[in-house]
């Protein structure tokens, strides 16, 4: 995994799927040991600092002001007997916040993919999230225009690859993951399965081709699988 980002920018953005499933944890924590710093983040929330030094992660990021700014669709606590990590810094300043509708961040991120560069959508119409941006009619309503996420990195969760660089994702972590992966210039994908030869995986199960994928990283032995979310603790890799 250290390998994987050692060359990892400053200022570059970064796109971070999962919402507990899904998340590239193992990818993280190495990031958090690099001293990349000035990020642009994109993800559906950010997250909490971690107590456990092997699954620092976004959250950590921020807090440690290597986060510039990041783009969500949850940049406060979803609870609110529990303050989020970057409420306090959006409030002072010190981190730029773009709070973006769910479903218009992934469709931002699909259109990013695919090439187009804006969409209309009626959602945050007469919200602040729609101030300052172009509206247009159609049939007699209201629509904002929004453009589409395109970020220098992407760091993916894949349950299964194979040496062309063929994903598949498993079930709930299959939620931002596809669409990000294709999103970004440099790809960078922790594989919980062992990579397989190309050919080994059925052409109907493959989620995402190879053509996105800059690199596979296998969790090796002792890499976080999951976490634990009653409790906290991270499952583990064991061979």
């Amino acid at each position: 995994m250290d390998e994987a980002v050692a060359s990892f920018p400053d200022n570059a953005s970064l796109m971070i799927p999962g919402f507990g499933p899904g998340q590239p944890t193992n990818l993280l924590a190495a990031l958090w040991r690099t001293n990349a710093t000035g990020l642009t983040t994109i993800s559906n929330g950010v997250g909490f600092e971690s107590a456990d030094p092997d699954q620092k992660g976004l959250g950590d990021l921020v807090m440690a002001g290597r986060v510039k700014k990041v783009i969500a669709a949850f940049t406060a606590s979803t609870r609110p007997s529990r303050t989020g990590t970057a409420e306090a810094l959006v409030a002072n300043g010190t981190l730029e916040a773009e709070l973006v509708p769910q479903g218009t961040l992934a469709e931002r991120i699909r259109s990013g993919g695919a090439g187009i560069p804006a969409f209309y959508t009626p959602a945050g119409v007469g919200t602040e999230t729609a101030t300052g941006k172009e509206h247009r009619d159609f049939n007699g309503r209201a629509f904002v225009m929004e453009t589409a996420l395109f970020a220098d990195y992407a760091f993916i969760r894949a349950h299964k690859a194979d040496t062309a660089g063929n994903l598949l994702f498993r079930r709930a972590a299959r939620n931002f993951n596809p669409i990000m992966a294709m999103a970004a210039k440099n790809v960078i994908v922790e594989v919980e399965q062992p990579i397989v030869e190309a050919g080994e995986i059925d052409p109907d199960q493959v989620h995402v081709p190879g053509i996105y994928v800059t690199t596979l990283v296998r969790i090796p032995v002792g890499g976080v699988l999951h976490i634990n979310r009653a409790t906290g603790m991270a499952i583990r890799q064991t061979a």
